[in-house]
């Protein structure tokens, strides 16, 4: 009897801001969720737990695969050493990766720079750059804490303007700031990345910043970055069709073609 997730599902045309988070400790696992949702997602997320226990040879395996990438390391560092990891993860043939925006926009600028310097004399396709804001998990208290009197819609929208003055493609923003976000950075082409989807029926787990599917599509996000709710459910492949037929039914957004 076939397997009722391996049935042939249409992909919807919000399903191209899907990626998926390959929360899982070992290649193994995560070889597992590709081959599971190969012909429905074709973005994965790989972040610091997976990196740490499969490495950057891992990541070029799945590049080599064909899938995209959005490697989610937010290098956070002196500009010369954000700079030269950056250009590791353009040779690895990431689509997309992240620096901490609160690096500064030094560090953002030379690294974009040089990732594109690098990408043209050696043929290759140049990443998407994204700055990560404020984290999800993250809210006043956690700002004041590190000694951010802000409150968090601000210090998100500071952020992102930053982000784009630098160069970069876009920023990371939770769903309550994407609006802030769209209304401030005057760049039509400027992507919003947003994690902290949790479908209705699933638990917030250690995000504090959440929203559903829909509901970040409607407000302009261009990629939503879902997990757990996908990788941890019984049927991820079915459940990765079930929230991009959300998506879909969300309102149209232009496509910037990225």
């Amino acid at each position: 009897m076939m397997d009722p997730r391996r049935a042939p599902e249409k992909l919807p045309a919000q399903g191209e801001k899907l990626i998926v988070a390959l929360d899982v400790d070992s290649a193994d696992a995560a070889r597992a969720v590709i081959a599971d949702l190969t012909g429905v997602v074709d973005k994965f997320k790989i972040g610091l737990q997976l990196f740490s226990a499969a490495g950057a040879i891992f990541v070029r395996e799945v590049v080599e695969r064909g899938v995209r990438v959005f490697l989610d390391l937010k290098f956070h560092d002196i500009p010369n050493t954000v700079s030269r990891a950056g250009i590791e993860a353009a040779r690895l043939g990431v689509w997309m990766f992240n620096v901490h925006a609160s690096g500064g926009g030094e560090m953002m600028r030379r690294t974009a720079e040089d990732v594109v310097e690098f990408c043209e004399k050696s043929n290759l396709a140049v990443p998407l750059i994204i700055g990560v804001t404020v984290l999800t998990s993250s809210n006043v208290n956690t700002l004041r804490e590190i000694g951010v009197e802000q409150n968090v819609e601000n210090q998100v929208v500071r952020l992102a303007r930053l982000t784009a003055e630098s160069g970069l493609h876009g920023a990371v923003a939770s769903p309550n700031e994407i609006e802030a976000v769209r209304n401030a950075v005057n760049n039509p082409i400027f992507l919003i990345i947003t994690p902290g989807i949790r479908p209705l029926s699933a638990t917030n787990n250690d995000q504090k910043r959440v929203t559903t599917p829909g509901d970040a599509i409607s407000k302009g996000s261009d990629y939503l970055v879902i997990g757990r709710p996908i990788v941890a459910a019984p049927h991820p492949r079915r459940e990765a069709v079930r929230i991009m037929e959300e998506m879909n039914a969300s309102r149209q957004l232009p496509d910037k073609n990225l």
